[in-house]
């Protein structure tokens, strides 16, 4: 059988000859309410570390955001903010609801999709699907809460942001010419009937090792 250049890549790998995995998929899809950030007194990570809170308080153990890379180590790490002139907020990482907020459990409640990826990840394809409307955060957080165990999940497609098509596809395209030679090609989709207003923010920054005990100094 055929070697193709991924198999090259591969090869490269194992004798040591070029990092391809360096950079990867490795940035978290939601760091926020996690163990790793958890330093409550009795061990509550869902509250002591929220979704609205993490915008303004630097993680301790990594970093999260849309469809983004990082180093192997995430030092480094690069993902999409996004707005839509009408969110309160920036779109920079996955909402969810906590254990106690969904009839279910946790939950995240957006859509995404990894379409694709090499092993040496030398190629990737994340799609993102963002409302033009405000995001309904509070109401799925009420919905969900309002509902038994034996009812079914309130979903993001349920609150109406999506109909008649009004919504972003955002296609993020990784390709790396060398192991540390990546290209990052952003594609925006408008689905709905109307033009419609898209702001896009890539964003690169350094994970903050340097504010805690022991930490490294800043890379700036």
């Amino acid at each position: 059988m055929a070697l193709t250049a991924e198999h090259g890549r591969l090869a490269q790998c194992r004798d040591g000859d070029a990092a391809w995995r360096r950079w990867g998929p490795y940035l978290s899809e939601r760091q926020w309410g996690t163990v790793r950030e958890d330093y409550s007194a009795g061990g509550d990570a869902w509250n002591y570390f929220t979704h609205d809170q993490a915008r303004s308080r630097a993680y301790r153990w990594g970093e999260d955001g849309l469809g983004g890379i990082s180093d192997d180590r995430q030092i480094l790490c690069f993902a999409l903010a996004l707005w839509n002139g009408k969110d309160p907020i920036l779109k920079e990482r996955l909402f969810g609801l906590t254990n106690a907020e969904g009839n279910h459990g946790e939950d995240v409640k957006e859509y995404y999709f990894y379409l694709d990826s090499t092993p040496t990840h030398s190629w990737m394809r994340f799609l993102y699907k963002y409302p033009q409307a405000a995001f309904p955060y509070d109401r799925l957080v009420r919905e969900n809460r309002s509902r038994g165990r034996q009812d079914f999940e309130f979903e993001l497609l349920n609150t109406g942001v999506f109909d008649e098509d009004r919504y972003f596809d955002i296609v993020v395209d990784y390709a790396k010419a060398a192991a540390d030679d990546v290209l990052i090609r952003i594609t925006a989709y408008n689905r709905g009937p109307e033009p419609a207003t898209l702001h896009l923010l890539p964003t690169l920054w350094f994970r903050n090792t340097w504010s805690w005990p022991g930490g490294r100094r800043s890379p700036a």
